[in-house]
């Protein structure tokens, strides 16, 4: 008997997994590995969302969590995959720059956005106009996480790579079993998978496709992310990641000349030394339309719970939403009304 039956190991369910063996919580996790959004991702945690200026929501609290609970599993692996890197943005114009120190004076960004504009030159980049620096930024290695995780779940018996049948499923009002594993709860967290979850495939989820490229080009010195539109991100031996597209019609995960094509020629605006593509990945973000995640319980369903929909935040959003689910489930302390699926229920005139 476990405490947990966890279904998914994204950034989502190994979050989940870990919240729960900090309290002392079995589990068990059940995953494909098919869902490879949290995989290839860029992995960037910023408290700004810069395309207009504004803080993300809740980051100021969601910064000081996400990086306590990562610092703990470097601990707990032995390992480094949470790094610190400011994220320069590159200004387009003297209105952009004018519209930083306007930002840069709110007291809500002033910790987070500097007031005095970077005017050095780098070598391999061009910016006219300068950059802001944005502070309390940077990256967290996901594939690294993800594969530490899931070798140690191996090594102790509790990890099963398969696709999740639902139709073997039974639930009852204090256990449900599974395929000869029984728990007290079961948390879906399948990433863009919930669209084929029969408890939750009704819930409104946006998915959208993002493609980012892997280059090498020794000529780019930077020990910063750069943002302009896309990101240019360090990840060491003269090696970047440039993302990301936005395609809200292609639901593969298989990567397109078309995505190729837009990274380059926005790349090759902004850069003016050589580089190779070495690799080309894609995956599938699991977004909402109001733009804020799916978590909860199940209505009819007691033990059905669901952690989903962090979008191009799950780096800082993973930890504290895995906190309340857990908190609710284990404490009846409800997850935020702003973040809960009964937001979603409610609107239906569904009594929760």
């Amino acid at each position: 008997m476990f405490d947990f039956l966890i279904v998914g190991s994204g950034l989502a369910g190994l979050s989940f997994a870990e919240i729960a063996l900090q309290n002392n919580c079995s589990i068990y996790v059940i995953d494909d590995c098919k869902q490879n959004a949290s995989y290839v991702a860029g992995g960037l945690y910023n408290p700004i969302i810069l395309k207009r200026f504004t803080k993300a929501w809740q980051s100021e609290k969601q910064l000081p969590f996400a990086e306590q609970f990562y610092r703990c599993l470097e601990q707990k692996f032995n390992t480094s995959f949470y790094h610190d890197l400011p994220v320069l943005r590159r200004f387009y114009s003297i209105e952009e720059q004018n519209n930083w120190f306007i930002a840069a004076d709110k007291r809500e960004l002033s910790n987070y956005l500097s007031s005095d504009l970077v005017k050095e030159n780098f070598n391999g980049l061009s910016a006219p106009f300068g950059y802001g620096k944005v502070n309390n930024t940077g990256y967290l290695d996901v594939a690294a996480l993800m594969d530490s995780f899931r070798a140690y779940l191996r090594s102790q018996n509790l990890f099963r790579q398969e696709a999740f049948d639902y139709t073997e499923l039974q639930i009852n009002n204090d256990v449900l079993s599974y395929c000869g594993i029984t728990a007290k709860h079961l948390v879906f967290a399948e990433g863009f998978g919930m669209l084929q979850n029969p408890f939750f495939s009704d819930l409104p989820m946006v998915s959208s496709k993002g493609e980012l490229l892997l280059i090498h080009a020794p000529e780019l010195k930077l020990d910063f992310i750069v943002n302009t539109g896309i990101f240019i991100l360090p990840v060491g031996n003269g090696h970047f990641k440039i993302g990301a597209t936005y395609n809200w019609q292609d639901q593969t995960t298989k990567p397109t000349q078309t995505g190729r094509d837009e990274l380059l020629s926005q790349l090759d605006e902004i850069i003016n030394c050589p580089y190779e593509v070495i690799n080309h990945y894609a995956g599938i973000r699991p977004t909402v339309s109001d733009r804020r995640p799916l978590v909860g319980t199940h209505h009819l369903y007691k033990n059905v719970h669901l952690l989903n929909g962090l979008g191009t935040r799950g780096v800082l959003l993973g930890p504290s939403m895995a906190q309340e689910l857990y908190e609710q489930i284990m404490h009846n302390k409800p997850v935020q009304a702003e973040a809960n699926i009964n937001r979603i229920y409610l609107k239906r005139g569904i009594t929760i």
